[in-house]
């Protein structure tokens, strides 16, 4: 039920057509023509594993969660879904599995970007996917570490991706990019345009560079193939301006990547298009669905991060877009700035924008942008008087209001608001937003019943009979390389698949040092003791694995923030290392196994305090003091180097004084 359109906070003032002093009148105003041409809201699922542990909810919590996403009228309601085309490398937050780790490879049921595709696919058959690598197997790979080895089998590899999402998950991908954030090549980018066109792809249109700036656009305007290759400049973290040369290729300019936290998103939505003329946003990321501890997190639309609890949180971002998405649809008009697109003058902007047929109206205010003499937002009267083609079929406008500063206030339904001979009135506050639509479809989703959090549940056993071959395992954050389900002899047991450095997403570098690297539990795990058996043999075979206990990871950072305390175990050289960091230069303990299998080995490390017990097949190999410092942590698990090895019938328990030293 709407509430009383006179309550103190979201009270609106109606002037009569003259107005009152001091009050600035705003235009709304079709018979000038249009701006630009709205191309829609996203966000992404990828550019590290941000979604990994959303896979395993609770059925009834995950739908919900997705239903907050993609479902038209229900929440975020996004028009444009973009994720990672998996190159196996450490892309932030994790490594994202690649369809073909080798050439002779071809894999389209791994990882998780599938069924996303499909589940946002399900909820609005007219959202817009768009495919993304940040990185590429290593097998494509030339001399300096460039995916540019020969072009052709690059864009074939990218080309593939798209044809296995139409041939084995019936989804057409309407845009591709190039490369995330790293240097790309003007002839690649013209020859996946003939690779696309020559395998029947000419619908899927590419969206580029997906790099820092705008350059790409002056290079355009020099070369037509270039230019035609080309549907629209992506720019990421444009801070809300582009170049005059950007804007004079008459190509749609995208935000196609940008922030959640930091500037408000409502703010940014409205001021891409004002300073920027973009008319797509998309957020990086669609949810936080990844290990607290682990980079930037807490960087989602919304968050997900306990699939034992089926616990999640639907944020103010989710409303921030629900107040554009959910009034508009991609073929809208913006009106022209100057009038209906603008700023006030005391703080706060505004974008009008119109439906094709010119018939719905919809307004979009924020008030978080700060006036121009940086002072803060004042309480402001304001005036808009609609003008043109459009003002003869308004009369009326549906108000829903966000106070962004109270969670019981976002994205409320009030009485409409009347259209008195083409004006209205209403007082702006700080840290608001509002929409103003003669659409009537609007609608807050909610489901009540919200599971408690709780933390990660021990004793923690897995032995993987109950996953897919080829599937990734649950609770399993692979920050390097690749890990799958494999089975043999009539088990199953989980693979490090990776054998080749991968071409690394250009301003992440941890791959290079050829150390997989497996994480899973909770970050502030202390005394705890941890089981596996381990296997390595046949071929591409590594020449190590590792179990580590208090592990810390902090996404494409410097080797030295990866901490812990970290077990290797070298079965052909019948060694083992004990070393406070992931690459071994700082060993507390080194020396020789006696009892080795040449089959299924167990390793057990325990930590309590700063005593750490290591033992392989219940042989100790050490019990020594650990550095203070390193005082929680992940369980992991990995290779040196990149190789297979296998994993099984993994153990995580709390530790007491009866494990220790068993």
């Amino acid at each position: 039920m709407a509430k009383n359109f006179n309550f103190v906070l979201f009270v609106i003032l109606i002037y009569n057509i003259h107005g009152n002093d001091g009050v600035t009148t705003y235009t709304i105003d079709d018979s000038v023509g249009h701006g630009r041409t709205f191309t829609g809201i996203g966000a992404i699922s990828g550019g590290g594993a941000t979604s990994k542990l959303l896979v395993n909810y609770p059925d009834r919590q995950r739908s919900e969660i997705l239903d907050y996403l993609f479902k038209p009228n229900f929440g975020a309601s996004l028009d444009i879904f973009k994720v990672e085309i998996g190159g196996d490398m450490q892309s932030t937050d994790g490594t994202e599995a690649s369809h073909m780790h080798y050439s002779w490879d071809e894999d389209y049921t791994r990882g998780y970007e599938w069924w996303m595709l499909k589940e946002a696919k399900k909820r609005n058959p007219h959202i817009k996917l768009y495919g993304l690598p940040w990185g590429f197997p290593g097998w494509l790979s030339d001399s300096h570490g460039l995916p540019w080895k020969n072009m052709e089998t690059t864009a074939d590899y990218i080309v593939k991706w798209v044809h296995g999402a139409k041939v084995h998950h019936n989804l057409n991908i309407d845009y591709i990019g190039i490369w995330n954030e790293s240097p790309y090549r003007t002839s690649y980018i013209k020859t996946l345009r003939k690779s696309l066109d020559k395998a029947g792809y000419k619908h899927t249109l590419i969206v580029a560079p997906d790099e820092f700036h705008w350059g790409i656009a002056d290079q355009m305007a020099k070369d037509k193939e270039l230019e035609n290759a080309v549907y629209a400049i992506g720019s990421h973290y444009p801070k809300t301006v582009s170049t005059h040369s950007a804007q004079q290729t008459g190509k749609s300019l995208w935000s196609s990547e940008d922030t959640v936290w930091g500037q408000n998103t409502a703010e940014k939505l409205n001021q891409n298009y004002i300073n920027g003329y973009m008319t797509t946003t998309i957020f990086w990321n669609i949810i936080t669905s990844y290990y607290p501890g682990l980079h930037d997190y807490n960087a989602g639309l919304m968050s997900a991060v306990e699939p034992w609890s089926g616990h999640y949180q639907v944020k103010l971002p989710i409303w921030e877009l629900a107040h554009t998405t959910q009034f508009t649809d991609i073929g809208w008009k913006y009106l022209k700035h100057g009038h209906g697109v603008g700023k006030f003058n005391n703080g706060g902007t505004y974008v009008a924008l119109t439906s094709p047929d010119g018939k719905q109206l919809t307004i979009v205010i924020e008030t978080m942008t700060s006036p121009e003499h940086g002072s803060r937002l004042a309480e402001q009267p304001v005036k808009f008087e609609i003008k043109g083609n459009i003002a003869k079929s308004v009369h009326s406008l549906n108000v829903w209001h966000t106070d962004t500063k109270h969670s019981s206030k976002y994205f409320q339904k009030y009485d409409a608001i009347k259209v008195v001979d083409g004006s209205f009135s209403l007082t702006l506050r700080e840290n608001e937003v509002w929409t103003l639509t003669t659409v009537t479809t609007g609608h807050k989703g909610d489901y009540s019943n919200i599971p408690d959090s709780k933390p990660f549940p021990l004793p923690y056993t897995e032995n993987f009979e109950g996953y897919q071959v080829g599937q990734e395992p649950y609770n399993f954050a692979q920050q390097i390389g690749s890990f799958e389900v494999e089975e043999s002899g009539g088990h199953k047991y989980m693979k490090q698949v990776l054998i080749d450095v991968p071409v690394h997403w250009y301003y992440c570098h941890v791959d290079s040092y050829k150390t997989s690297f497996n994480i899973f539990g909770d970050h502030n795990w202390k005394d705890i003791a941890a089981t596996v058996s381990v296997q390595i043999k046949g071929h591409n075979i590594s020449d190590g694995v590792f179990l580590a206990v208090r592990s810390s990871m902090s996404g494409c950072k410097t080797r030295d923030q990866i901490k812990g305390l970290f077990m290797f175990y070298f079965p052909k050289e019948r060694t083992y290392t004990l070393s406070t960091d992931l690459y071994r230069t700082k060993v507390l303990a080194s020396g020789k196994v006696n009892k080795v299998t040449n089959s299924w080995d167990v390793l057990h490390l325990q930590v309590q305090g700063t005593r750490v017990v290591g033992s392989v097949n219940g042989e100790i190999l050490f019990d020594k003091t650990a550095p203070k410092e390193i005082a929680h942590g992940w369980v992991a698990v990995g290779t040196y180097p990149f190789g297979i090895a296998w994993f099984d019938n993994f153990k995580v328990e709390k530790v007491s004084s009866s494990i220790i030293g068993r």
